[in-house]
């Protein structure tokens, strides 16, 4: 596939993710340490079954555990959960990805890159786009649930960077997920007498963890060699709009002028990244 639809995927699966848990947390289906749990270990088991079935005609790999990457993961995913217990739809997903955006850019310009002046001008309108899209009507967030968010998008952002050098996605990302069940089984632990379960909020655990989870991050890895972390910053940007369509859409959420005015302001400052190709796309 090329480099522009692995993006779109991943992004979109991206976006599934904070559909899933909005309507999982917002309905109180489940709570937030089960919802990670399952998220996660479901996400491993479904790795390993696709590890398992490419192995079947490719030479065996060896077991490599990265502990940073598991760990970065797993703070990503718990803090995400806990997050959304507090905050507004709107606020959690501008301060996650605004997070991720100046996580890898600030690592990118520590690195020596420089975006084009139509790369930044395409930073800039996306970021405003987003702000746009966000700020009118949220309330102010509480400080625990936006420093959780915030934590949240951090390690996402140096997750996302450490992927960068993957040889092979499939096994790299399998290998983070299983890292990451001892953390979250043993941070269960102390949510025990939280636990909430019902069916739907299970199986939409589950579904966050083996599909968008799971298979995104393979997405993911697999374009992350093929972009500065510039470029890789700003696409995600797109990840709460895309989000807040499929609100629209699935849960009949309102399409007021607001949400097209930001879109259009989004996806032209991704556009105007992507035609900056020399400083924001590696060869």
């Amino acid at each position: 596939m090329s480099i522009r639809l692995i993006v779109v995927l991943a992004m979109i699966a991206f976006a599934a993710n904070s559909l899933l848990c909005r309507m999982a947390l917002g309905e109180e289906a489940i709570d937030a340490a089960s919802f990670t749990t399952l998220r996660l270990v479901s996400g491993a088991l479904t790795l390993l079954i696709l590890l398992w079935w490419k192995n079947n005609s490719a030479e065996k790999q060896t077991i490599k555990f990265d502990f940073f990457a598991s760990a970065m993961l797993f703070v990503y995913a718990v803090c995400f959960s806990f997050a959304y217990l507090e905050l507004a739809t709107g606020t959690g997903a501008l301060i996650l990805f605004g997070m991720v955006q100046l996580t890898m850019v600030f690592v990118g310009v520590l690195k020596g890159e420089r975006p084009s002046f139509l790369g930044w001008i395409g930073m800039i309108v996306a970021f405003c786009g987003l702000v746009y899209l966000v700020l009118p009507g949220v309330t102010a967030p509480s400080w625990q649930g936006a420093l959780l968010m915030a934590v949240s998008g951090f390690a996402w952002g140096a997750y996302s960077l450490r992927g960068k050098g993957a040889a092979d996605p499939v096994a790299n990302t399998t290998w983070n997920f299983v890292g990451t069940i001892p953390l979250t089984l043993l941070s269960s632990l102390f949510f025990l007498s939280e636990v909430n379960l019902s069916l739907t909020g299970v199986l939409l655990a589950i579904i966050s963890g083996a599909v968008a989870s799971a298979l995104g991050y393979v997405l993911w890895y697999r374009v992350l060699p093929a972009l500065t972390s510039s470029a890789a910053a700003t696409v995600q940007l797109s990840v709460p709009l895309i989000a807040a369509f499929a609100g629209v859409l699935v849960l009949n959420e309102l399409l007021d002028t607001r949400l097209i005015i930001a879109g259009i302001a989004v996806l032209s400052g991704i556009a105007l990244t992507i035609i900056a190709k020399k400083p924001l796309m590696n060869n």
